[in-house]
């Protein structure tokens, strides 16, 4: 299996690790701070580096198991297996999916009690569907979502049972993406609320992707669409402001 530090450490941005098995169909290491694409967040990109060369990472999913593939780009030279490898993923991409994912959690929260039935994450622009009769004002919608992001909220993680879920079922939003079960435990995103998992947090939910430390980081956001997609189906389209 690969080692996912991301999970437990989303600002790293360069760590070492050994190469299990290279192959032009993917890279597997023994650890990893690539995040491999699912749950509508793209794959890392970056480089791999060792004693004697180097390999550009052009994408990065799942493999079988809990590996994970670094797709090398195409005609690369590949790491020799059992070499000691330097990663180093494109931070200034990641650090801009990682805003991107954040502020689309805090959009889940300003509407609460609608299921979220798709979404996507881009470094341009990020959306979220709902199941919702009435779409929210836009003008409005983009106000509130921006004074949560200036309210500097803490993000945090942290695991429980999967009877958790069973338990309170209204923790999990998505209707298209569920939360993978079957090891025993489940990642939950927790922001705002402080440090107290009893304390009542602005939003959480189940979710393995990489997020900001603080509400802070993102930057202000604009709301730039609000499409009907079906009969109930409201699509909310998110840009940076910058």
């Amino acid at each position: 299996m690969t080692e996912k530090l991301f999970l437990e450490d989303a600002a790293l941005a360069t760590v070492a690790a050994q190469v299990l098995a290279s192959t032009p169909d993917g890279i597997v290491l023994d650890r990893t701070i690539f995040y491999a694409r699912s749950g509508g967040q793209p794959g890392d990109t970056g480089i791999l580096r060792w004693e004697r060369g180097e390999t550009v990472i052009a994408d990065t999913v799942k493999g079988e198991g809990e590996t994970i593939l670094h797709l090398p780009a195409p005609e690369a030279v590949l790491p020799p297996e059992g070499a000691e490898v330097t990663l180093a993923i494109d931070w200034e991409r990641r650090h801009r999916l990682m805003r991107m994912h954040t502020a689309l959690h805090l959009l889940c929260s300003l509407i609460p009690g609608a299921a979220v039935t798709g979404g996507s994450i881009g470094l341009d622009k990020s959306r979220l569907d709902f199941d919702l009769p009435t779409p929210p004002a836009k003008d409005e919608l983009e106000a509130l979502l921006n004074a949560r992001i200036a309210e500097d909220h803490p993000v945090s993680h942290f695991w429980v049972d999967e009877a958790v879920l069973d338990a309170d079922p209204g923790l999990v939003r998505t209707l298209s993406v569920k939360p993978p079960r079957g090891s025993g435990r489940v990642r939950l995103v927790r922001i705002g609320g402080g440090e107290v998992p009893a304390s009542v947090p602005v939003d959480m939910q189940p979710c393995g992707g990489t997020h900001v430390s603080r509400t802070g980081e993102i930057g202000r956001m604009l709301v730039t669409k609000i499409e009907n997609k079906g009969k109930q189906n409201r699509r909310i389209i998110i840009v940076p402001a910058e």
